[in-house]
């Protein structure tokens, strides 16, 4: 089973390379280390707000309603014992 990059581990990947980016610029450069982090935690910080808002993980309202039977939960996220 061969993994693959999805949406959202580049998302991940774009954000830790932003602000390790902030660092690089903050200590190679002449520009202040905090305004460096700063700058650059924006870009992070959109690409947090795309992956939430504009490419959100469901495709419509609707699928936040539609209830999963408990059989389906995973049982470290299950509130309730199952009855097996």
């Amino acid at each position: 089973m061969a993994y693959t990059l999805q949406y959202y581990d580049l998302v991940l990947v774009g954000i830790g390379v932003s602000l390790g980016l902030g660092a690089v610029v903050g200590y190679a450069t002449p520009v202040p280390y905090p305004a460096a982090i700063v700058a650059l935690g924006v870009v992070a910080i959109g690409f947090i707000a795309h992956a939430l808002f504009v490419n959100g993980p469901v495709d419509d309202a609707e699928d936040l309603t539609e209830e999963i039977p408990l059989e389906e939960v995973p049982q470290a996220l299950s509130p309730m014992e199952s009855a097996d």
